[in-house]
């Protein structure tokens, strides 16, 4: 059952990446340009994304369990620090420059588009780094 629900839930949320047009990197950069041709269309989508998210975040804080029967895992860090910021440079920086973001280039990888390849690879790349600079005792 966990890997059926798992793959709906996949399934769903690429239906969705693919309606909301955030599989073009043309329109994410477009969303991105606010002193060019800004087209705020993917704000709304996360806004939409937020309010509909909020329900079972809410639910989810206040149970152990989910409803496949597993541990609920949520968030408990509340404070920024250097890892968190740094981070979330890098990725806006790669979201920036290639407006492309992890999930939509899975589904844009799937239709066989060698920017996805290359962002793929990348991400690979530093995810790959940043296990080796995890590994690394600091002095």
């Amino acid at each position: 059952m966990i890997k059926v629900s798992s793959f709906i839930a996949g399934l769903l949320f690429g239906v969705g990446l693919l309606l909301a047009g955030m599989v073009n990197p043309g329109k994410v950069l477009a969303f991105l340009d606010l002193s060019g041709a800004w087209d705020p269309s993917l704000g709304l989508v996360m806004i939409g994304a937020i309010a509909v998210a909020i329900g079972p975040f809410t639910w989810a804080r206040q149970q152990s369990r989910s409803l496949l029967e597993r541990t609920i895992q949520l968030p408990t860090q509340r404070k920024l620090d250097p890892r968190l910021i740094g981070g979330n440079l890098l990725f806006g920086t790669g979201w920036g420059l290639a407006g492309i973001c992890p999930g939509p280039a899975m589904v844009i990888l799937l239709a066989g588009r060698w920017q996805a390849i290359v962002f793929m690879l990348a991400m690979l790349a530093g995810m790959l780094l940043f296990t080796a600079l995890e590994a690394k005792p600091i002095h």
